[in-house]
């Protein structure tokens, strides 16, 4: 079969799976009684990065170097790596939230690659000498992977203030920290402990504040008793309708995917970030040169560096990280694409000006 003909339809179809996919995904959100969705979705996002990762190959073995060189090119590299994520992650959280999250983004980016790109952006070229090097796998690649992961997590944090409602809640194993665990709210007391002792701090919970005392009446003193009590600033928590269980149990869920998905994806746009100064030096002549993608590169990396210092370091969880990631989110897709529509510079290679 003609390489040409068989990326066509690749692409084609990659799409239509990731629409029918992001259906799927939806419709087992809206009736989550209907266990067969979870996995009619899985195998979606699976048949689709399959595809698209056929389209990469016999694209590779037409133009004789690693599909990397144009922006059509990328984007179904990006969409691969969401998919290839998003597996990843359902897989680690068992939540058919991922996909309802992930599904559509990748659908988008596959409809722009395929339907709203002129044709000749499409076909391969001839590539230019900066990007005839081996550095155009090490370095491109692994940022694109890094984007895919980073973007991936910011989806997961938007999921979890959806989920939440955006509501300051307490989460148990979110972050590796201080601060990144949730108290039962119990403590040991001897038997002969007297009530008359400073009580214990308050531990928010969902909105509540829990003490707890031991007993001395006329029992043996061996029962320890559990008040639930309001503090003035749960109380205002507390008037916002109370999250059930089962979406405290998603949200930690989400949250914690999230957290290790960041935490995949800030090593790898680190490597990529140092290998891209370093071809920078080989073709250019200089480690950095302030160009906008680098410039953009470099903020990326302090927005998830300070995501991450703030979980590990400051014990952050919960609704202020996610924030931080939803705004990562927007920082990335600038990253990626903005600087390249919006302006010239070294790596835009004349896409759209």
């Amino acid at each position: 079969m003609n390489l040409v003909v068989l990326q066509n339809w690749l692409d084609n179809a990659s799409f239509a799976i990731l629409f029918l996919t992001m259906l799927v995904y939806w419709g087992g959100a809206a009736f989550p009684n209907l266990p067969y969705l979870a996995a009619l979705g899985t195998a979606g996002m699976a048949i689709a990065n399959l595809g698209i990762a056929t389209l990469l190959g016999a694209r590779w073995i037409e133009a004789g170097y690693f599909p990397l060189s144009n922006l059509y090119e990328s984007l179904f590299f990006l969409t691969w790596g969401i998919t290839a994520v998003h597996l990843i992650a359902e897989n680690s959280s068992r939540s058919r939230l991922v996909g309802v999250a992930t599904a559509p983004v990748a659908m988008a980016i596959a409809a722009f690659a395929t339907m709203t790109l002129p044709s000749q952006m499409q076909a391969s070229e001839p590539l230019v000498p900066a990007l005839k090097s081996n550095w155009l796998m090490m370095h491109v690649s692994v940022m694109m992977l890094s984007y895919s992961a980073l973007m991936v997590g910011s989806l997961l944090a938007i999921a979890f203030l959806i989920v939440t409602r955006g509501q300051n809640i307490q989460l148990q194993g979110s972050s590796v920290g201080t601060g990144g665990y949730r108290s039962n709210g119990y403590r040991l007391h001897k038997a002969s402990e007297l009530i008359s002792q400073s009580p214990a701090p308050a531990v928010e919970n969902n909105g509540f504040a829990r003490f707890e005392t031991s007993s001395n009446g006329n029992g043996n003193g061996n029962t320890a008793v559990l008040n639930l009590v309001t503090t003035p600033e749960s109380q205002a928590v507390a008037s916002a309708e109370p999250l059930s269980p089962q979406r405290l149990s998603l949200a930690e869920t989400l949250d914690n995917i999230s957290y290790r998905i960041i935490g995949l994806g800030f090593p790898l746009l680190t490597i990529g970030i140092i290998a891209g100064g370093v071809w920078a030096n080989e073709a250019w002549g200089s480690y950095w040169s302030w160009d906008p993608k680098e410039t953009w590169a470099l903020i990326t990396w302090l927005v998830f560096a300070a995501y991450l210092h703030a979980r590990i370091t400051r014990g952050w969880q919960g609704r202020s990280p996610a924030i931080l990631a939803s705004t990562g989110l927007v920082v990335v897709w600038v990253c990626y694409l903005g600087v390249n529509l919006l302006g010239k510079g070294l790596h835009s290679y004349g896409w759209f000006f």
